[in-house]
C-alpha cells in the first residue's frame, strides 16, 4: 500500500465501523423504544412481542445500503475538514432516503410484519447515534493530526495572497491534517517573508523536488499570466505519484456551474443560470419572515436595554440609518444600532471601519463585537429588504469603486443582500479582500439552497459567539 494511502487508512476506518455501530444501536434502541420502554404505558403493545432476531436480520440489510449512500456522498473520505454542522445536515438528507429505502423494502418483504412505529423512531435515533458517532470521529481525527499522525506532506506553487493564507492556515492548524514543507515562487525569487514557510525554488524545480522527497500533495496558486509555467509543470509532472490540486484565479471558474444541457440534439454550455427559481424565491421569503419574525419578538426586551444604553453612553439618535445597494443594484437604507459619533464621517467621506476604531463610542465596542448593532436588520428583512443570508450590502460608492475593479462583483446583487453570509462566516470580514469576499459571495449566488442558508446561519451564531474578527 502506497504511503499516502496509508495515511488515509486509519480514519475513514474508525468512521465505517463507527456508523456500522451506530446503525446497529440505533435499531436496537428503536426496538426497545417501542416494545419494552415506559412509552408502552402511553403506546401499549396490542399484537404482541415480535423477535428480536428478525429486526436484528433486518439491520444487516440496512447497514450495507446505508453504507453505500454515505460512501456515493463521499462521506468517508480523510481530511474531510468540516463544521459538524456540515456533518449533521448531510446525515439527516442521506438517514431520510436510507429510510424511504428500508420502508420500500419492508412493504414488499412479506415474511414478516415490521412496526412501522419502529422505523419511524429508527429515523430519529439514526440521526443521533450516528451524529454522535462521526462527532466523537471527526474529534479524534482532529486530536490524531495534532500530534503529528498521519500529517500529508505540502508543498505550495506559487506566492500570492491565496498561497499565504493557505501556508498560514495550515501550518497554524494541524488539526486540518497537512504539514506544509515549502513553496516555490514563479519567478524564483523569496517572496520576502510573505509566505511563513522555506522558500524552495522557482517553478522549474518543482518536478525534480517531488522525484526526491515525494511529497503528498502540490498546492498550486498562480495567476492566469503564470499560466504558460503551469501547464509546463503538469506536463514535467507526468508519472509523479503526487496528488496536484490548483486554485483557480479566475472567479467566473470557481464560482460558476458549467453544465452541459441539450437543446434538439444540440449541446449547449449552461455558464450562467438564473440563481433562485419562483419556488425557491418563496420557499427563501418564507423562511426569512418566519425565523426573522421569531428573532425580533425574542429579543425585543434586549432591544430595550441597548436603547438606554446608547442613551446613556452619548448624545444623539439610536438608530443609524445609511443608504447601501441591494438586490438589481437598487439602494435601500439599511437599520443599525448607532456605534459611532454622528459626525464619524464628517471630515473623511465613506471609510470602511477598522480597529481600534476612534469614532467608535464605548458602549459601540460591545455592541460590535457580537454583532449586536446588526439586529435591527431584521425589520430591512421583514419589509423584503434584505434576507437573513445573502451577500452583505455596500454602500454606492464602494459599489462603483469595486464593479470597475473586481470581475462578476456585480454578480452579488443577483439575489438579496444579505444581514450574514458565506464570506462572513468564513472570517472575510472588515477590510478583508474584496476579491475573496467576491468569490464566496457569487459562491453562495450560484449554489444556494435552503439548508446553505440554515448552515450559514449556525455557523454565524458560532462566529458571533467565539469569532474574534467583528469591528
Amino acid at each position: 500500500m502506497a504511503t499516502q494511502n496509508r495515511k488515509d487508512f486509519l480514519i475513514p476506518l474508525l468512521t465505517v465501523i463507527s456508523d456500522i455501530l451506530a446503525i446497529e444501536a440505533a435499531f436496537m434502541f428503536s426496538y426497545w423504544l417501542r416494545f419494552y420502554s415506559p412509552l408502552t404505558e402511553h403506546i401499549p403493545v396490542t399484537l404482541g412481542f415480535p423477535p428480536l432476531d428478525a429486526y436484528v436480520g433486518g439491520s444487516l440489510v440496512v447497514i450495507p445500503a446505508w453504507l453505500f449512500l454515505f460512501n456515493a456522498r463521499k462521506m468517508y473520505r480523510a481530511r474531510r475538514n468540516l463544521y459538524f454542522s456540515d456533518e449533521f445536515f448531510a446525515i439527516v438528507r442521506i438517514v431520510f432516503v436510507g429510510m424511504l429505502l428500508v420502508m420500500s423494502a419492508a412493504f414488499f418483504y412479506r415474511a414478516f410484519s415490521y412496526s412501522r412505529l419502529v422505523f419511524a423512531m429508527l429515523g430519529f435515533s439514526a440521526i443521533m447515534v450516528l451524529s454522535i458517532g462521526r462527532f466523537l470521529v471527526m474529534k479524534f481525527e482532529q486530536a490524531w493530526y495534532k500530534r503529528g499522525n498521519d500529517l500529508k506532506s505540502v508543498v505550495i506553487v506559487g506566492n500570492d495572497a491565496t498561497a499565504t493564507r493557505m501556508a498560514s492556515t495550515l501550518s497554524n492548524d494541524p488539526s486540518l491534517g497537512y504539514r506544509i514543507i515549502g513553496y516555490f515562487s514563479p519567478n524564483g525569487t523569496d517572496g520576502g517573508g510573505m509566505i511563513a514557510a522555506k522558500h524552495l525554488g522557482s517553478i522549474q524545480d518543482v518536478p525534480g523536488y517531488c522525484r526526491q522527497h515525494k511529497p503528498d500533495l502540490i498546492l498550486i496558486s498562480l495567476s492566469y499570466r503564470e499560466h504558460p509555467q503551469l501547464y509546463e509543470l503538469v506536463r514535467e509532472c507526468e508519472g509523479l505519484n503526487t496528488e496536484m490540486m490548483m486554485a483557480p484565479d479566475l472567479l467566473e471558474i470557481m464560482t460558476n456551474q458549467v453544465r452541459v444541457q441539450e437543446i434538439e440534439g444540440i449541446p449547449w454550455i449552461r455558464i450562467k443560470a438564473v440563481p433562485l427559481s419562483t419556488w425557491n424565491l418563496i420557499a427563501k421569503r418564507g423562511f426569512d419572515l418566519l425565523l426573522a419574525s421569531l428573532v425580533l419578538l425574542l429579543s425585543s426586551p434586549m432591544f430595550l436595554l441597548v436603547v438606554i444604553l446608547i442613551k446613556l453612553d452619548a448624545r444623539g439618535k439610536v438608530f443609524y440609518l445609511q443608504e447601501r445597494v441591494g438586490l438589481d443594484g437598487k439602494p435601500f437604507h439599511i437599520i443599525k444600532f448607532r456605534t459611532m459619533r454622528e459626525d464619524a464621517e464628517q471630515g473623511t467621506g465613506p471609510v470602511w471601519a477598522q480597529k481600534e476604531d476612534p469614532r467608535v463610542t464605548s458602549i459601540g465596542h460591545f455592541l460590535r463585537k457580537f454583532s449586536i448593532d446588526e439586529l435591527p436588520q431584521l425589520w430591512n428583512v421583514i419589509r423584503g429588504e434584505m434576507s437573513l443570508v445573502g451577500p452583505r450590502p455596500e454602500r454606492e460608492h464602494f459599489v462603483q469603486q469595486f464593479r470597475k475593479e473586481i470581475p462578476q462583483y456585480l454578480d452579488r446583487h443577483r439575489v438579496k443582500t444579505g444581514m450574514t453570509g458565506w464570506a462572513q462566516v468564513n472570517g472575510l470580514r472588515g477590510n478583508a479582500p474584496i476579491e475573496e469576499r467576491t468569490r464566496y459571495d457569487v459562491y453562495y449566488v450560484e449554489n444556494w439552497s435552503l439548508v446553505f442558508d440554515l448552515k450559514i446561519i449556525l455557523k454565524t451564531i458560532r462566529a458571533v459567539l467565539f469569532g474574534k474578527d467583528a469591528y
